[in-house]
């Protein structure tokens, strides 16, 4: 979908080090540059998935509008992720913010760098959960499923419970846990 701002986007934020929820409402901040915010979902902590000795993430969902294309929307988030901390070690790693491009439109694309839409947020319980808040009839181009029906449809998640809004986000407070 299009607006007068451009295309529609979906990021996924996470983070499990530092001040998580404060960095969360950061880059939510920061992204606001490149991105025109139409909604912040609640904060969702999740169990860590792949590398499990790690503290549990802090997790929101944003969707918006923004003119960028996709590479330079990606070189814009990790600008984000670099100001506020984020060293690449190895794969699942401990990190002060993560920022995923899920979706750009209806953009289906894969190089090198990006892979649109992210390839495996309809199995992420962490991505789920709070998209269906900002987005629940948000189509997947691949799948063709709304965002509700891939959350009513996953299979076993991992552990993720709602914690609350945004602080400074003005989302409002969703039900602890999304229909669908």
């Amino acid at each position: 979908m299009r607006d007068d701002a451009g295309n529609e986007v979906l990021l996924g934020l996470g983070a499990n080090e530092g001040e998580p929820v404060a960095q969360l409402a950061a880059a939510v901040q920061a992204l606001s540059a490149v991105v025109r915010i139409g909604g912040v979902s609640s904060v969702w902590r999740s169990e860590p998935v792949g590398f499990a000795e790690q503290a549990d993430f802090y997790n929101v969902v944003v969707r918006g509008w923004t003119g960028l294309e996709p590479p330079a929307l990606l070189a814009a988030a990790q600008g984000v992720e670099a100001a506020l901390g984020r060293r690449r070690s190895f794969a699942n790693a401990p990190r002060t913010m993560d920022v995923d491009l899920l979706a750009y439109g209806e953009r289906v694309m894969r190089t090198a760098e990006l892979t649109l839409p992210h390839p495996r947020l309809h199995l992420r319980g962490f991505v789920l959960y709070p998209l269906v808040e900002v987005a629940p009839e948000w189509t997947h181009p691949v799948l063709l499923r709304t965002a509700r029906e891939l959350l009513s449809s996953a299979d076993a998640l991992e552990r993720v419970e709602r914690v609350g809004a945004l602080p400074g986000s003005g989302a409002p407070l969703a039900p602890a846990r999304p229909p669908g």
